[in-house]
C-alpha cells in the first residue's frame, strides 16, 4: 500500500474526473474550464492535495516539440496550486493516455498510468480512471493496446500536428458518442468496474474504497460489508467532486 505527499495542515483531499476538455466544441470546452477553475479557487483554502482520474482532455498528445493547443485556464491554475505547494497527482484515462512528461518537467505534477493501491488519511483505496479493468470489454482492451504501443505512437509522432490532431479528435468524439448511452445506465453487478471491485475485495480484504472515473456516473455503490466503490462522475453534466477527510468520503455536486 503506497502513499502520496498531502499538506498536513489542511483536511480534504480532493478528487474529479472526466472533464473532456476539447469537446464538442471550443466554446462549451472553454465555459467548462472555466466552471472547473472557479471550482478550485473556491477549494484551494481547504485542499490538502487534488488528484485528477484522467480524461482530463478528450485527447491529448504530446509531439517532441509541441503539445495540443488551448487549455491555458487549467494548465496556469494547477501551476499555480503547485507554486504555493499543493500536491496535485494526474492519473491518465483512455482519452488522455498518450500524457508523458510534459506536466512533470513543466508543472511538478506526477503522471501516474495504471491504478494505485494508497492510503489516504486512513482510508485505504484502490484508485484509477477505471478503463478496461474488469472481464469483457475486449475491443476496447485490443484498442488500448494498440494505443500504447510504442512503435503506434512513434508513427502517430509522425503526422504533422495539423493532420494528427484533428484526426485523433474526430475519434475521441466518435468514442465519446458511442458510449454516451452506456454511461446513463446502471448495470449493477453486470459492470465492469464492480465485477473488478468485487475480485479485488475478495482478494485483497483490506482495501475500503475502490475510486473510479471513466463511466461519467456519479455513484456510490457497497461492494462487500468492509468494501465501497466509488465513481466520480464528470464535468460534462454532473460536476461532480469527491473530497476525502480524516473520518469521511463524501461526492459533492459543485453549483456554481
Amino acid at each position: 500500500m503506497q502513499s502520496l505527499q498531502f499538506l498536513s495542515e489542511r483536511p480534504s483531499v480532493f478528487m474529479a474526473s472526466d472533464l473532456h476538455l476539447g469537446a464538442p466544441d471550443l466554446a462549451s470546452s472553454q465555459l467548462r474550464e472555466k466552471r472547473f477553475t472557479a471550482w478550485m479557487d473556491t477549494i484551494r483554502p481547504q485542499a490538502s492535495g487534488l488528484i485528477l482520474l484522467g480524461d482530463i482532455f478528450d485527447f491529448w498528445f504530446e509531439y517532441k516539440h509541441a503539445i495540443p493547443k488551448g487549455f491555458i485556464r487549467i494548465q496556469g491554475k494547477l501551476a499555480e496550486w503547485k507554486d504555493a505547494g499543493i500536491p496535485i497527482y494526474i492519473f491518465t484515462g483512455n482519452h488522455d493516455l498518450w500524457m508523458k512528461d510534459y506536466f512533470t518537467r513543466e508543472l511538478g505534477i506526477p503522471v501516474i498510468n495504471k491504478p494505485m493501491e494508497l492510503q489516504i488519511f486512513s482510508h485505504r483505496c484502490l484508485i484509477g480512471h477505471g478503463d478496461g479493468l474488469g472481464p469483457g470489454d475486449h475491443g476496447f482492451k485490443a484498442m488500448k493496446t494498440l494505443f500504447q504501443n510504442p512503435l503506434a505512437q512513434w508513427a502517430f509522432r509522425w503526422l504533422h500536428p495539423d493532420m494528427g490532431i484533428p484526426l485523433a479528435n474526430y475519434f475521441s468524439g466518435s468514442s465519446r458518442k458511442a458510449h454516451r448511452a452506456k454511461d446513463a445506465v446502471h448495470y449493477g453487478e453486470k459492470e465492469f468496474l464492480f465485477q473488478f471491485a468485487k475480485t479485488t475485495a475478495e482478494q485483497k480484504p483490506d482495501i475500503q474504497y475502490f475510486i473510479f472515473g471513466h463511466r461519467h456516473r456519479p455513484e456510490e455503490i457497497q461492494i462487500t460489508e468492509q468494501a465501497k466503490m466509488i465513481n466520480l462522475g464528470d464535468w460534462i453534466q454532473h460536476n461532480t467532486y469527491l473530497e476525502i477527510q480524516k473520518d469521511t468520503l463524501k461526492l459533492h455536486v459543485w453549483k456554481s
